[in-house]
């Protein structure tokens, strides 16, 4: 086989791939995916905040739904230092940091999180303590927590917190992203070890949509839902100062 013939079958397989779990997703977890959003939905027209957090390559689709045109203002992202992405040296350290108890106490202690907020917390594997704990004591608060994983870890691996339990244990509500262990779909002889993760692809797109059904439901409820335009629009600009004007007091990523 042609070298670009191999990689054109590789490309085509791994949007099959992805495609297959984006359907699983749709078909299995929309339900869910439904509530989550009427969730949000919730907090925004009582008052609230919704926060969205995850830890290396997991919290690249909770900043997927931060300050974004077509999403809403008010989704905010928890921020811990260290582990937000691939931005310490060594790199290496942000995953240690996901290992760190009582790590998410703190971060909790910090933050402008209250009770009657939403937080998402994504974690594929859902079994290091971080994720663990910052479930277990936002809810403590009285803070609903949504969490997006993938639950076959739990079946497959063991957890990595002293209570031997996962993120899917300490939620209000679990999203199943249908991952499979390891996060690799494609396998090619001559090549050692599985690779094309599609974890990025799946998760953001169960974030979108449950933003999007927070937006519809909003709407159905007569609230105007604050939902940001593209700032390389005309008027995109005007728009977004209005918006951010009027939920000032529940956008935090301006401070």
């Amino acid at each position: 086989m042609a070298e670009s013939d191999r990689s054109d079958r590789l490309a085509g397989d791994f949007f099959d791939a992805a495609i297959d779990l984006l359907r699983q997703v749709r078909d299995d977890e929309g339900d869910r995916i439904t509530a989550a959003g009427q969730l949000i939905a919730d907090a925004v027209a009582a008052g609230g905040r919704v926060f969205s957090f995850g830890a290396g390559h997991s919290s690249l689709p909770a900043q997927d739904t931060v300050y974004r045109a077509g999403g809403l203002a008010v989704m905010n992202l928890l921020s811990v230092p260290g582990v937000v992405g691939v931005d310490v040296r060594p790199a290496t350290l942000g995953s240690a940091l996901e290992r760190v108890d009582g790590l998410a106490g703190a971060v909790l202690d910090t933050s402008p999180l209250e009770a009657g907020d939403v937080l998402v917390i994504i974690s594929l594997s859902g079994r290091n303590a971080l994720p663990v704990e910052m479930a277990r004591n936002a809810r403590a608060l009285g803070i609903k927590v949504i969490g997006v994983t993938s639950v076959a870890y739990a079946a497959a691996t063991t957890s990595r917190h002293a209570s031997g339990s996962f993120l899917k244990d300490h939620c209000d509500l679990v999203l199943d992203s249908r991952i499979p262990v390891g996060d690799a779909e494609l396998t090619l002889p001559g090549i050692d070890a599985p690779f094309a993760p599609a974890s990025t692809v799946v998760t953001s797109a169960i974030m979108q949509a449950m933003v999007a059904t927070a937006a519809g439901t909003l709407a159905e409820r007569g609230i105007d839902p604050p939902l940001l335009r593209s700032g390389n629009v005309d008027g995109g600009h005007d728009w977004n100062a209005r918006v951010m004007s009027e939920y000032a007091d529940r956008i935090f990523y301006r401070q």
